[in-house]
């Protein structure tokens, strides 16, 4: 059982910066990769950035290359994102996710991650 709490969302104007921490709960978060969703209204949920079980491996969606970047420590068990040059488009509730996988892989589609936080508001006033 892995509990995920996410922090750091706000309200920014375009073109600043937020940082996003999620913090895992559980010994085995290092069995885990790991991801960061977002959801807007009216729209399905989708991967922002995943990262593999020991950050080697990350992927990011088309959109936010370039602007995001993930990370974690798993001797803290936190993963992070790190989200400069902000858009409005990029306004939605940010959710980090847990998924097992193999040690280099990055998982995409949200079915198969098992664990998800409550979700953070991040809101990008023009």
């Amino acid at each position: 059982q892995v509990q995920l709490v996410e922090s750091g969302g706000g309200l920014v104007q375009a073109g600043g910066s937020l940082r996003l921490s999620c913090a895992a709960s559980g010994r085995t978060f290092g069995a885990y990769a790991m991801g960061w969703f977002r959801q807007a209204p009216g729209k399905e949920r989708e991967l922002v950035a995943g990262i593999s079980r020991g950050g080697v491996v990350s992927d990011y969606a088309d959109p936010v290359k370039g602007r995001f970047t993930i990370s974690r420590d798993n001797a803290k068990n936190t993963v992070n994102l790190q989200m400069n040059s902000l858009k409005p488009e990029d306004t939605a509730v940010y959710y980090c996710a847990a998924a097992p996988a193999p040690s280099m892989l990055v998982r995409r589609a949200p079915s198969t991650y098992n664990y998800w936080g409550q979700g953070t508001q991040v809101t990008v006033s023009s």
